[in-house]
């Protein structure tokens, strides 16, 4: 059940040295790809990143993202608002942000359903960072960073931190 996977997803900041395979890489990278967009425009593109030297430059160069020094993966998720932008009936404009924020959260339950741990460390909306990452990965101009998730076997376990909370929840019936 989804379920479980959700109730048992932690943002992981420590990871073993293990490799992740490329069939779980290709497995999360389906999820994503799976994800819902607005009128199916899939408004992005994947960065599948291994290289020790690039994931310790993100590292670096994102200023809350550290845990990349022990991830054995990171998948870079980079918009593509032009997309949307381009459609000549105007529908999906400007919902690439909520697209994109679907293939991560896809992205991280497959990590865990996979037994992996994962942490989504935002890039979008903040100017500085989107330009730092924007050049470590060397995005085109019109392409948006939005987000980097370390990935790798889990090398601690971190208490919940969300729970059901019905004050938030209001019934129309």
């Amino acid at each position: 059940m989804i379920l479980e996977s959700i109730l048992s997803r932690r943002s992981t900041r420590k990871f073993k040295p293990t490799p992740v395979t490329c069939e779980q890489t290709r497995t999360m990278l389906t999820a994503a790809m799976l994800s819902p967009s607005a009128c199916n425009t899939r408004p992005w593109r994947f960065v599948a990143i291994t290289s020790r030297d690039k994931l310790d430059n993100l590292a670096e160069v994102h200023p809350h993202a550290k845990m990349l020094q022990t991830a054995q993966l990171c998948i870079a998720i980079v918009a593509l608002p032009k997309v949307q932008e381009e459609r000549p009936d105007g529908l999906p404009r400007g919902f690439w942000p909520q697209d994109c924020g679907a293939a991560a959260q896809s992205i991280l339950l497959q990590a865990e359903a996979l037994g992996l741990g994962s942490c989504w460390c935002g890039v979008y909306p903040k100017d500085a960072t989107q330009a730092a990452v924007a050049k470590a990965l060397g995005t085109a101009e019109d392409e948006v960073p939005f987000c980097l998730i370390a990935i790798g076997e889990k090398d601690e376990s971190p208490n919940p931190r969300g729970k059901y909370d019905e004050e938030k929840v209001t019934w129309v019936e």
